[in-house]
């Protein structure tokens, strides 16, 4: 029997992915990746930054909301971020 995956399930930290969507001239984008820098560095997670100025579909998507924050490449937060909540989410 093939065992079932639930899309949640836990995995490994470094088995995550953070992706900080930003753009130039931010002080908000700024903070947040302070935060996601400090967060992953602790815990091993892999993280990219995104341009929205470079991407239309992000821009399309987020332009209200940057600096945003994905997990796993779902939504986790935007404009402010919470470090122990980010922690959270990739730990849990």
């Amino acid at each position: 029997m093939t065992p079932i995956f639930r899309r949640n399930a836990a995995r490994a930290p470094q088995d995550r992915l953070v992706t900080l969507v930003r753009k130039p001239g931010c002080h908000l984008c700024d903070d947040a990746q302070i935060v996601v820098e400090k967060v992953c560095a602790d815990l091993g997670v892999p993280w990219e930054r995104k341009d929205i100025t470079q991407d239309p579909q992000l821009h399309e998507r987020y332009w209200e909301q940057i600096p945003v924050v994905l997990v796993d490449g779902e939504q986790h937060t935007f404009w402010r971020v919470n470090e122990d909540r980010l922690r959270k989410a990739l730990t849990d």
